[in-house]
């Protein structure tokens, strides 16, 4: 006798946490949709785009919804004659993800509501098709009864892609649905129990309101077995303001550990170190401190990870913390030759869900395969980390990358699992390729290679490192120039340089700051000379590519020549940090640049015997990193397990290892 598999809860169909009418759209959309691309939509937009340089304001659009009828974290009133949609990012149900990766076989549906409404019940392909499937009726009770209902829907059409959702129809008065939820048929493979792990440095404001999240969602701490907070800078979270109030609540459930900052690949290793020494929980979560999150959102990526085939990493989503609405990473690849990271083929960074949500979407009806998730939030079963270890001890950049090429050599997928997700601040407002950020970028890059890449020499890795040597020197960007060849200088050291540096390197690398004016940014223009030429030149343009190469090797000659008198004493220009590209600042000895964020500006000159000093030494270090490439990977391959070990990291924490051992 065979028994069916057990049915467990996926997601519970949510609204916005504070009734936030920001973010409402990516929770419920209102009026008639259809799929497929809206040609208002792309009126519009070519209209707007053209005349306004933006896009077009939503209520061109769509049907404004309102956030009065919110009643509750489930519950929302629907206007007589109205039509509500949970086709969204949250709350439609990833069928695709589901039958790839778990063991469920069949879905549930079921919603409670007041009638008289209509409930559509739709799935779609991985081509965007919408297909109503089923159509329930709420009756009208009259006696303000609610009606649960439930439909039985299964996952064989989806191999490729696909989402089911529903709608609802208000009748001829008003109307409410109590509750809707999804349910799974599957095995689940392992407990779900959970510890977070938070790493923070001077963001006290941000991590009380995580904690008041999680203590505001009575479900999600029911699973929760430890929220360590491992607090890095130098404004400690216990002493802001409302602490002792917001975290009152979670009790033993919380543990806030103070240590040198030893950057997020620290932080977060200290927090998976802890769990595996406590050994109660079967997962791990790391999350960023700047995020915003939705505690849903974790425990569908809990409930995901609990009945997924093999142990798998689940990452999340990231939406624009600034513009809420905007998807900007969907899915993540690092491409084999370039060995750089970006999005999967095929999908759009920064796309907004309140112009264009599943339905008019096409592409993110597919599913999404990728190679790595990025650790703004990530669940990682405790098994994989038992299995390939901690982090990877090169404080910042790379660190998730590396973990998931780790994972997924050792026969862990990683999933990026949609309704699982963060607000975080998106990289359009930050430059870390050009501050003290650059040593880690172009140090953990290589490393990286070395250690997962399987093309001779790490394929393009040598030849992009010298393209970004060129492109920082033509940018009059001596500093990060300075900190990646000695990031290179590092790397020969081999991997011993890894935990004996972590605690140490920030403060060398921003110390190094003080010699180059590049960096040594003032509030704002008036704080230097005025420009001697036009205050603003015009819009940048690239080269063309069949010229490329005479023009960079004829720049580069003039980089070696003397500047222009006048032009170290006063600026030539002010350049916007949007027009700040190297093929333009190329152009000239001197300009008043913008910092990424706007906080403030810096005056770069010209210099052409650091030009010609860094150009020579970083052909030579090139040369000699294309030569003892296989060495070097052996080198890094052979310490990567006792690198990434608890062990070696509880002697960089300054613990004695504690961790229990299955063998043991």
């Amino acid at each position: 006798m065979t028994t069916d598999p057990p049915w467990s809860l996926a997601a519970r169909v949510v609204l916005p946490v504070d009734h936030d009418e920001d973010v409402l759209p990516l929770y419920v959309e209102y009026g008639r949709r259809y799929a497929g691309r809206d040609d208002r939509f792309d009126t519009i937009s070519r209209q707007w785009g053209t005349e306004k340089g933006n896009e077009p304001p939503a209520a061109l659009l769509l049907t404004e919804g309102h956030s009065e009828d919110i009643l509750s974290r489930t519950s929302l009133m629907i206007r007589p004659g109205s039509r509500a949609s949970f086709a969204t990012y949250v709350n439609a149900f990833p069928a695709s993800y589901w039958r790839r990766w778990t063991t469920v076989d069949r879905v549930r549906f079921e919603v409670c509501a007041q009638g008289p409404a209509t409930v559509h019940v739709y799935r779609s392909n991985a081509r965007g098709a919408s297909i109503r499937l089923h159509s329930l009726a709420i009756p009208d009770t009259g006696a303000g009864e609610p009606t649960a209902v439930h439909v039985e829907l299964d996952l064989v059409p989806f191999a490729d892609g696909g989402w089911y959702w529903f709608d609802i129809v208000g009748g001829s008065k008003a109307a409410v649905l109590r509750w809707a939820q999804w349910w799974v048929r599957g095995i689940p493979q392992r407990e779900a129990r959970l510890s977070i792990g938070v790493t923070t440095v001077d963001k006290p404001e941000y991590v009380r309101r995580i904690v008041e999240t999680v203590v505001g969602d009575v479900e999600l701490r029911e699973h929760l077995d430890r929220l360590w907070i491992v607090d890095q800078g130098g404004r400690a979270v216990t002493e802001s303001p409302g602490w002792d109030s917001a975290t009152a609540a979670l009790g033993e459930q919380l543990t806030v550990i103070s240590q040198r900052n030893l950057g997020g690949s620290g932080g977060f290793s200290r927090g998976m170190y802890e769990t595996l020494t406590e050994g109660r929980s079967t997962f791990h979560m790391v999350l960023d401190d700047d995020v915003t999150i939705e505690p849903e959102g974790i425990l569908r990526a809990l409930r995901f990870g609990a009945l997924c085939r093999r142990a798998t990493i689940v990452g999340a989503h990231m939406f624009d913390l600034h513009n809420p609405t905007v998807l900007h990473s969907f899915g993540e690849r690092v491409d084999p030759v370039k060995w750089t990271f970006g999005p999967v083929r095929g999908v759009q960074e920064e796309h907004n869900l309140a112009y264009a949500g599943l339905r008019e979407t096409p592409w993110l009806h597919r599913r999404t395969d990728v190679t790595y998730t990025g650790w703004w939030m990530c669940l990682i079963p405790v098994e994989v980390l038992r299995a390939v270890g901690l982090s990877l001890p090169v404080f910042i950049k790379w660190d998730d990358a590396e973990h998931c090429l780790r994972a997924g050599a050792a026969g862990y997928p990683t999933v990026t699992f949609p309704g699982s997700h963060v607000w975080h601040v998106s990289w359009n407002d930050k430059d870390d390729t050009v501050e003290w950020q650059a040593y880690f970028h172009q140090r953990n890059l290589v490393i990286s290679a070395l250690l997962h890449s399987r093309l001779p020499h790490g394929g393009g890795v040598p030849r992009a490192s010298i393209e970004w040597l060129f492109k920082h020197g033509y940018s009059m960007r001596y500093y990060a120039n300075a900190i990646r060849l000695r990031a290179l200088r590092d790397l020969f050291g081999g991997p011993e340089h890894l935990h004996a540096s972590i605690g140490t390197i920030l403060p060398e690398l921003r110390a190094v700051a003080a010699n180059y004016p590049d960096v040594q940014a003032r509030p704002d223009a008036d704080a230097f000379p005025a420009p001697d030429g036009e205050p603003i030149g015009p819009a940048p343009r690239l080269p063309k590519r069949s010229r490329l190469l005479l023009w960079a090797a004829k720049t580069a000659v003039r980089h070696l020549r003397g500047v222009a008198p006048g032009s170290s004493e006063a600026p030539q220009l002010v350049i916007p940090y949007r027009y700040a590209m190297w093929w333009y600042l190329s152009q000239y000895d001197s300009a008043i640049v913008s910092k990424a964020d706007n906080t403030g500006v810096a005056f770069l000159t010209r210099q052409p015997d650091i030009f010609r000093a860094q150009v020579a030494e970083g052909l030579r270090l090139h040369v000699r990193l294309y030569r003892e490439w296989e060495s070097l990977a052996a080198a890094y391959r052979a310490a990567l397990a006792d690198v990434t070990s608890p062990q070696a990291w509880a002697r960089t924490f300054g613990l004695a290892d504690e961790v229990a051992h299955p063998d043991d």
